[in-house]
């Protein structure tokens, strides 16, 4: 399986640019799943609601999801991205999985971050795994979007929940989670995409940095690739998404089987 991260700098309320910029460094990629950063369509820093909305779509519907429909289609892959998504009156940090069929799953942000508890709606769907189809196999996928990465417990529902590749979309601003996702990879035995932006929004009298550096790990916690922390990149990997169905990391322990619920404080 063919699979990896998309990086680079989402101009700040500009999603026609953005998906310009999107279907340019996908153009002469070949792959099977494509990962995204966190509103990929949007930029990150907003002051009000109402800039956002403005901006934001209904899942399966506009012109961010149509256009990453078509390149899901004529490349028949899959891809995760993140997007502002619109329902009624609230407006939701998201990230939608689009097949070559179409839309095939929605997740919403569960953690949010900072000032974005001012502007989004917390996710109401909880943490999901879906299933992918190649030429040759059936592969579950979670997603969890950026901050998420700071509860060990979204990976590990993921994990439990069977995903063999976690999708992680993401705006991150702290220096950790690039190395954390080391601990989410091993201690799940999952293989990690996260696809991260890098640059910096400016918004009247506030800015906001982005860190690069979109990792992607196998499920022994190898880095197959790291990106820099300044610059567009597309990585694509072939890995063996199966390998992550084994949970033993030796002959006497399995990371499953040996979890202890009634001692985990709840």
């Amino acid at each position: 399986m063919k699979t990896g991260y998309l990086q680079f700098h989402p101009e700040l309320g500009n999603p026609a640019k953005n998906i310009e910029k999107i279907k340019y460094l996908l153009k002469d990629k070949e792959f099977d799943l494509m990962v995204l950063p966190e509103l990929a369509n949007t930029g990150y820093l907003f002051n009000t609601k109402e800039e956002l909305i403005k901006l934001s779509e209904k899942a399966g519907e506009g012109n961010f999801y149509d256009s990453l429909f078509e390149i899901a289609k004529t490349k028949n892959a899959y891809i995760v991205s993140g997007f502002a998504e619109s329902d009624g009156e609230k407006i939701y940090n998201s990230a939608m999985l689009v097949s070559p069929e179409g839309i095939k799953g929605i997740y919403r942000k569960t953690h949010l971050f900072y000032e974005e508890k001012k502007l989004f709606t917390p996710g109401n769907y909880g943490l999901k795994t879906f299933s992918i189809s190649t030429e040759n196999e059936t592969i579950k996928i979670g997603i969890m979007i950026c901050f998420d990465w700071a509860f060990p417990e979204a990976a590990r529902t993921l994990a439990l929940q069977g995903s063999q590749i976690i999708c992680h979309p993401s705006n991150l601003v702290m220096p950790y989670c690039q190395k954390a996702m080391f601990a989410r990879a091993v201690e799940n035995r999952v293989f990690v995409i996260t696809a991260n932006r890098y640059g910096t929004d400016v918004s009247g009298d506030k800015s906001i940095s982005f860190t690069g550096g979109s990792v992607l790990l196998d499920c022994s916690g190898n880095y197959l690739a790291s990106a820099p922390i300044d610059k567009d990149e597309v990585f694509i990997a072939g890995i063996n998404p199966g390998d992550a169905l084994n949970k033993f990391i030796n002959p006497n322990n399995n990371l499953f089987e040996d979890r202890k619920e009634e001692f985990y404080y709840n």
